[in-house]
This record gives structure tokens, sequence and C-alpha cells, in this order.
């Protein structure tokens, strides 16, 4: 089994020019379960608006893990990559959610509402361990405290060849780590190419259109035009920085248009179907009319 192949199956896409199907879900081992032989090249598990707790979420990622398909795979890397969207706004500064995240063994951090080129900064520098300012790739200046006993054991790499790799890419070329700024606000929208031109480290944008849409006063109006004028101009600014872009709001309807605006990473719901279910009420309705059920 290579130990020295990439290991976030997520980056390994993006850096192939391929698109990045991913979907979310709470941090619930069921979920993980459920998740863990899909086809989905990551999952982001939700804790902005879902309870954040280390433990469940520690148990989620190993469970995420299927020894059928690393077997098959011949490599340690997930079949299902784990990134995590924590839950402080980017202006407040957190860098303790993302440290403890990652020192259970995240490939990425999405960092929820950023809207300026220090907020950018605080992501990308809170996902790096520190370094001297005279070695290469030097800012943003790491701040990420030194833990990585269960990081280590989770990519089933050593200490030593944690620290090599765990580091964001692309500013590290065989970096691991994943940095994804949602940008969901008009400021956001405004401030990307500063952010983009001025931070190095930042593997994808993600379009927030729902908060966008509420500054907008369209609240989940995702095809008024005020809404599509924003996301196009994200998607310029991203593609002419050759930087992914990320849609939270794929589904069989508008997937096509996904694709042809040049989304290159596309979340789906987590979708539960009860074809049994479906079938029979379809097969057995004309019972209800035959018992007078509702009328």
């Amino acid at each position: 089994m290579t130990t020295s192949a990439r290991l976030n199956g997520v980056i390994a896409a993006l850096e192939q020019d391929r698109h990045v199907f991913a979907t979310f879900a709470a941090p619930e081992v069921t979920a993980a379960v459920q998740l863990s032989t899909t086809a989905y090249d990551g999952l982001v598990f939700e804790t902005e608006h879902k309870p954040w707790d280390t433990g469940r979420l520690g148990d989620c990622f190993q469970y995420l893990l299927n020894r059928r398909r690393i077997f098959e795979a011949d490599s340690l890397a997930p079949a299902v990559t784990p990134l995590v969207r924590i839950p402080p706004n980017g202006q407040e500064r957190s860098q303790w959610h993302a440290k403890q995240v990652l020192d259970l063994g995240a490939f990425g951090i999405v960092w929820p509402h950023i809207s300026s080129v220090a907020d950018a900064y605080n992501a990308v520098a809170a996902c790096r361990y520190p370094r001297r300012p005279d070695r290469e790739r030097y800012a943003p200046a790491g701040v990420r405290g030194d833990s990585p006993n269960a990081a280590s054991r989770y990519w089933g790499v050593t200490k030593t060849e944690y620290y090599r790799r765990a580091d964001v890419w692309p500013l590290d070329p065989d970096g691991e780590i994943l940095v994804a700024l949602m940008i969901e606000s008009v400021a956001g929208v405004e401030n990307l190419p500063a952010i983009l031109d001025e931070v190095p480290g930042i593997g994808l944008v993600i379009i927030g259109e729902g908060d966008l849409s509420q500054e907008l006063g369209v609240p989940r109006q995702y095809e008024h035009p005020d809404v599509l004028a924003h996301k196009a101009a994200v998607l310029k600014t991203c593609i002419s920085r050759g930087v992914a872009v990320g849609h939270p709001h794929v589904s069989v309807k508008n997937l096509q248009q996904v694709l042809d605006d040049g989304y290159r990473f596309l979340m789906s719901s987590p979708v539960t179907t009860y074809p049994v279910l479906d079938l029979g009420r379809q097969l057995t309705a004309t019972e209800q009319t035959d018992k007078g059920v509702g009328t």
C-alpha cells in the first residue's frame, strides 16, 4: 500500500481539472456510515448550523472510512474525503475551531461568511503550522497549535510525514489541507478580487447564495437577477484566477446549468428515498378512495 500518493481526494480531483461531487451532512454516525460507500468525492460535515461536538465528529471520521474500499484501492486515501464547515463567521477570527477539526484528521475546512482580506488571511493562517519568516511559503503565517497524534493516525502516516503534508494546497503543491471560503455577502463579492490576489492558499470558493439572497432582500430566490449577477461576478473573479468555485444547491433540475456556468465543486443534498413506500402508495391509492378516506 502506497503512502506517497495524494490522500485528499477532493484536491486530487481539482488539480486534475475534474469536477468534484460532494454532499453535506450533520455530524452523525449514521450519516457517515450511509455515505461511506457512495461515489461522492467529499463529505462536508455541517457544524455551522448543527451542534459542535468534536467527540462525535471524530467518531464520524472513523465511520466514514470503509475498510473494503481502502483495501481495494490499495491507498491510504479515504474513498470519501471528510471536510468540515465550522461554526464561526469569518469576522470572528476563530482559529481554535479549525485547530480542533484538523487535529482530528480533517482534510479541509469550510469557512463561512468570509468578507475581507483579513478574514481570508486568518482562515488560511489557522490551517497552517508556524514557520520561520525566512522559510519559503511563509505567509500567511501559520498559527495552528501542535498536536498531530490523532490526525497522523487517521491519515495513516507517521507524525514526520504528517508534518510534511499538513499544509494548505495549492500554496504548498504537496499540501493535503483544503481551505474553502464561503462568499455570502455583497462585501465578500466586492472584496473577492483582492482576497484572491493578496491571500495565497485558497483552494476553493463556495457561493453562499442563501445568505447572499437574504442580504439582497430576496430570500432563497436563487434565480433572482440580483442573486444571479453576484454569483456571476464570483465565477468571473475565480475562473480568471484559476480558483475552483462551489455551488451548494445542485439538483437534477439545475445540474446542466451549473456545469455550463463553470462550477467545479458540486454539492447536492444527501437525499433519502423510499422507493417501496412511494410505489406502494401509488399502487394502493385507490384504497383511500374506496374506503372514503378524505371525503
